[in-house]
């Protein structure tokens, strides 16, 4: 995933979360292939994706919404609005925000955010696998 310093968790740099946003399905462009997109719902809508955990890690990189938007290309409205989504449907929040301090306050992951990047990861590890051997045994 990321790397610690300090034994803090850090997440990708802004230029593997570009390259995630730019992620082709995996398949051939040639011929037929099976094509897909993995998510993760919660019980009234969809919970996590691949734009949401781009936004967390984005997030964890920077230490703000706003700059983590701008990092990945998303409005600053658009990604308080997903952090919102994600911390409602859970239990425990994704993101904290903190206001004012020392340092002027900012934005973390919490350790639920940091598990629902790495589960979401693993996840898409194994679904590539089943998509790529579902395309060579696609026979029409």
């Amino acid at each position: 995933m990321g790397s610690s310093v300090d034994g803090i968790l850090r997440a990708p740099s802004s230029k593997r979360i570009r390259g995630i946003m730019q992620k082709k399905l995996p398949g051939s462009p040639f011929g037929k292939s099976v094509r897909a997109r993995l998510w993760i719902e919660g019980s009234r809508s969809g919970f996590l994706g691949i734009g949401k955990v781009s936004l967390l890690e984005a997030i964890a990189e920077k230490g703000s919404i706003s700059q983590a938007a701008k990092a990945i290309g998303m409005s600053y409205k658009r990604a308080w609005q997903l952090v919102e989504d994600m911390n409602a449907l859970e239990d425990t929040p994704l993101v904290i925000t903190e206001t004012g301090g020392v340092h002027g306050g900012g934005t973390r992951l919490t350790e639920r955010g940091l598990k629902a990047i790495e589960t979401y990861h693993r996840l898409e590890k194994e679904f590539e696998l089943f998509i790529q051997n579902s395309s060579q045994s696609f026979d029409i």
